[in-house]
């Protein structure tokens, strides 16, 4: 059923196509048919909107927002032990979060001159929450806690909602631990447009955040390049795990790691690196017992598809496979897992040791599961704080710092022939000294 592939028997262009991920889907014709969803949108606004939400979701709704007696009788229909569980990971969530809120930085470069580097919260912010096959309220939480620690003025989820026109209870529980009562039970890519663009019944927002499918992708890069001000969270694709592993590994964990991954989707990816080939021959068998005990079985087993595992000559090689595929997900269980962190350098959010599984940072470790996926994370961070805030600075300069910093500014303003640049600099000069002599 697996292939296992000994790394340095590849060529180097062999060795790249082993690490392709898998092909997304017809870019072409996904594109035509979400700028068809933008114009509608644009064009129709909220009628578009339950035209849509009746012809994809099957429900027929009779207003798009959920009301606050709709979210109270949600939180009501939950049993006590899911509440409780909503509110430990919130709080975990939290308290990670909560270390990254920004303190300015203020610096005198010179005297009398004063530069100082400000954050303040992005005023709205739109959060996507997919449906699905499964709610996903841990996805609420990634995004909600850092919304309201940020302190964005009006915070907006939406999220599909089910043939009935609902939304799942808990994805609204963990909506009003977040603070969140302004919700919508519209999903897809005309939900995106919805945000981007505004209707009469939601208003626009100025970045958007949260996975989706295809369509919801699509709709993200589509509407942040046409839309000014409207900003997209980081780019998207499917998801995945890499795991590094050497004789101490547990074939066991591993198997139960690859395969939370591949249940999210029938295009995620996992892939095995590791040391040891008796290793990778434990970890198949353990997938194929495991495999057959899942609900999602059908789903993680056409994921598996995708799977790779590779045999490296040790954990150096290892990390450079690693370091090539710059994976979503990093699990690490090797003797001495610590020690690889500095070297390994791309990856969403890397998990060390036995007893870390990925699991624990898609729920509750603290950290955030939002993360760059498709090779991206060599360029992009995981979610912080940061995303949902903007940095802007500040300068104050005195009259003493202005003459001290004046034969720069006038020399370099003269190397590349920008007088009036000069004459800002020059005719504060000439006022302070016919200041001085009067």
């Amino acid at each position: 059923m697996f292939t296992t592939t000994s790394w340095s028997a590849l060529s180097i262009s062999a060795q790249s196509q082993l690490l392709e991920r898998p092909a997304i889907a017809n870019n072409a014709q996904l594109s035509e048919q979400v700028a068809s969803i933008i114009d509608q949108v644009s064009q129709g606004g909220d009628q578009v909107l339950f035209d849509l939400t009746e012809k994809f979701d099957g429900a027929r709704l009779a207003r798009l927002r959920v009301s606050t007696e709709q979210i109270e009788q949600a939180i009501n229909s939950l049993a006590p032990a899911r509440l409780n569980a909503l509110e430990t990971a919130y709080q975990q969530i939290k308290v990670f979060h909560q270390a990254q809120v920004f303190q300015d930085i203020r610096v005198e470069t010179s005297p009398g001159v004063v530069c100082t580097l400000k954050s303040e919260a992005i005023e709205s912010v739109g959060l996507y929450i997919p449906a699905g096959s499964a709610p996903l309220p841990s996805t609420v939480l990634m995004l909600g806690v850092p919304a309201q620690l940020a302190g964005c003025q009006r915070k907006v989820l939406i999220s599909p909602p089910n043939n009935q026109g609902d939304i799942a209870p808990e994805v609204l529980a963990a909506a009003k631990l977040c603070g969140i009562d302004e919700i919508y039970a519209v999903g897809g890519a005309q939900a995106v447009a919805a945000l981007a663009l505004g209707t009469n019944t939601i208003a626009p927002v100025n970045k958007v955040f949260g996975p989706g499918n295809s369509y919801v992708t699509e709709a993200k890069k589509q509407l942040s390049q046409q839309v000014p001000g409207f900003a997209i969270d980081m780019p998207a694709g499917p998801s995945e795990v890499l795991v590094i592993a050497d004789t101490s590994a547990n074939p066991a964990f591993i198997a139960a790691d690859l395969l939370s991954q591949a249940e999210h989707g029938a295009d995620s990816q996992v892939v095995l690196v590791a040391t040891d080939e008796s290793l990778i021959e434990q970890v198949k068998a353990e997938i194929t017992k495991q495999l057959a005990q899942l609900s999602r079985k059908a789903i993680a087993q056409a994921s598996l598809a995708h799977a790779r595992f590779i045999l490296v000559g040790d954990i150096e090689e290892a990390i450079d496979v690693s370091n090539q595929y710059a994976p979503e997900h990093l699990i690490v269980q090797t003797i001495e897992p610590n020690s690889l962190v500095g070297k390994l350098r791309n990856a969403g959010s890397i998990f060390l040791g036995d007893y870390t599984p990925e699991s624990a940072g898609d729920y509750a470790s603290g950290t955030n599961h939002v993360l760059p996926t498709y090779g991206y994370s060599k360029v992009v961070s995981s979610l912080s704080l940061a995303d949902f805030s903007r940095r802007y600075t500040v300068q104050e300069i005195s009259q003493q710092g202005l003459a001290n910093l004046a034969p720069c500014l006038i020399e370099l303003t003269d190397a590349e022939g920008l007088d009036a640049h000069q004459r800002a600099v020059t005719i504060r000069l000439e006022n302070q000294q016919l200041q001085g002599e009067k």
